[in-house]
């Protein structure tokens, strides 16, 4: 696993300017993306140049994700509790 790509990721998460999605994409970077395959780093790099309004929506189910981000890595960004720091079932 790319050690640079793991932390340019973990940092990304964390600092989105949106404070809600920090609270939610960086717990889970944190958590999961050492275990994450290629597929899903990939689709997290993409989150994390999608608008956060929009991705925030996606994950709180306000409105469902474009076909390029409804992916297994959606499926568990939705059923990450982040007030827990685990996961709801995904």
């Amino acid at each position: 696993m790319d050690e640079t790509r793991l932390k340019r990721i973990r940092t990304r998460a964390w600092r989105r300017g949106f404070r809600e999605m920090d609270l939610i994409l960086g717990p889970f970077a944190d958590q999961h993306a050492q275990s994450l395959d290629e597929a899903e780093l990939a689709a997290f790099e993409a989150l994390l140049t999608a608008d956060d309004q929009d991705v925030y929506g996606w994950i709180i189910g306000r409105e469902p994700p474009p076909p390029e981000h409804d992916t297994p890595l959606m499926v568990k960004l939705q059923a990450f509790d982040p007030s827990q720091g685990i996961d709801r079932g995904a």
